[in-house]
């Protein structure tokens, strides 16, 4: 664009007041980063590693005309006050890319940042001469004078090191010796440590990383229905009786005990066998039919044992090197407190009755879904966390 043509601007119907001059400060940066990798749907998702994984970044990064860009990675872990930085290599055609290791669980973020490399640019065009058999006395000069500006950024303790570099290329006499000065790998690291970048184009996001431990990534589970689990014919299990197969489930190489819900059952419409709406006496309902007079989501069902029996599971089970997994599944029977207590979290039909959840043709009237955008649903929400907050507190660390 011709900043100076005044009919550029006045053509643009779209042009607002200040957009030259932000496109003239736009257009001092010079560098384009481009196709950001891995940055999923534009940056609205973090991408996901387990602990101890290489995050490998990539983008393509260019500038205009024919000078070198350098290019840095910049990645910390989301509260740390300084960014941790990796200089980028050039893969291939625009393509340049640098990667990290993610060391703990939580959130990473990262970003890009390219310029002009004045030095590199320099570094460059010089051994294309030598390689031409063309005389660089001049550029040894240039590249002296190019040192001698770095050195104003430097640290006290650094500057003697520069005085050293410039005395070299201005004052050796062996033109083969001044060039392999030019070319030496302690320079070009020194230079890169301090070399201005007042013009540099920052990547416009700051992408995010979820970073989780291995079992999160892949893990084999085996479900199991306590109440299966009694050595008697007819009797109902319970956690104690769960902990005897241990050893059998930990030999066939599962690592994830996983558990359907354990809370109270609600008798109201409950089920037979065979989804029968008529329940028999010795029927113990759905799992998933969560709730009674007896307590929710933070309860356990009595005929299972008490809460201190299952944090004696989870112990138990930790010794096989296995964890448990805990359906949580958000979702009510008639009995359960909340339809009482907040009939606002629910939907109601026409009648007057609670909508009953419905896969049509089935019917599954022991089972009330929560209305999560109730009116007042910042309320539900917030019970919703304290539900799986406590379960957590008992030392569950997955949930289905």
């Amino acid at each position: 664009m011709n900043i100076s043509n005044s009919s550029v601007v006045a053509g643009s119907s779209c042009m607002k007041k200040g957009d030259l001059e932000r496109l003239i400060s736009q257009g001092r940066r010079r560098v384009v980063i481009e196709n950001v990798e891995p940055e999923i749907d534009g940056g609205r998702y973090p991408v996901k590693r387990v602990v101890g994984e290489t995050v490998q970044v990539s983008a393509d990064m260019f500038t205009d005309g024919h000078d070198a860009i350098a290019c840095r990675l910049y990645f910390r872990k989301v509260n740390e006050k300084k960014w941790r930085t990796q200089r980028m290599e050039h893969l291939d055609n625009d393509r340049w890319g640098a990667s990290f290791r993610v060391e703990e669980t939580g959130c990473y973020e990262y970003t890009l940042a390219g310029w002009v490399d004045a030095f590199g640019t320099w570094r460059r065009d010089l051994k294309k001469k030598v390689d031409a058999n063309q005389d660089v006395s001049v550029e040894l000069l240039a590249g002296a004078l190019l040192i001698e500006k770095t050195m104003t950024l430097a640290l006290k303790s650094d500057k003697p090191a520069f005085l050293q570099w410039t005395a070299k290329l201005r004052e050796e006499t062996n033109l083969t010796k001044r060039y392999a000065y030019a070319r030496d790998e302690e320079l070009l690291q020194l230079m890169s440590q301090y070399q201005e970048r007042t013009i540099i184009t920052r990547y416009e996001k700051q992408l995010m990383i979820s970073v989780d431990r291995e079992r999160a990534r892949y893990s084999t589970w085996y479900e199991m229905f306590p109440r299966s689990c009694s050595s008697e014919p007819g009797q109902h299990g319970t956690f104690a009786d769960c902990e005897t197969w241990l050893p059998y489930i930990a030999d066939m190489g599962f690592d994830v005990l996983y558990l359907p819900p354990i809370f109270p059952i609600g008798e109201s419409h409950r089920k037979g066998k065979n989804n029968t709406t008529t329940a028999q006496t010795s029927d113990t309902g759905s799992p998933w039919a969560i709730g009674s007079e007896k307590g929710g989501h933070m309860s356990i069902h009595s005929e299972l044992g008490t809460l201190e029996d299952f944090r004696q599971l989870i112990k138990k089970v930790r010794e096989y090197n296995m964890e448990v997994a805990l359906d949580m599944a958000f979702q009510c029977s008639p009995d359960h407190p909340y339809v009482k207590q907040h009939p606002e979290w629910f939907y109601w039909r026409p009648d007057g009755t609670v909508q009953y959840a419905e896969n049509p043709p089935k019917k599954y009237q022991d089972i009330y879904p929560l209305a999560f955008d109730s009116p007042d649903w910042r309320s539900l929400w917030e019970e919703l966390k304290s539900i799986v907050v406590f379960w957590i507190e008992q030392g569950i660390n997955i949930f289905r």
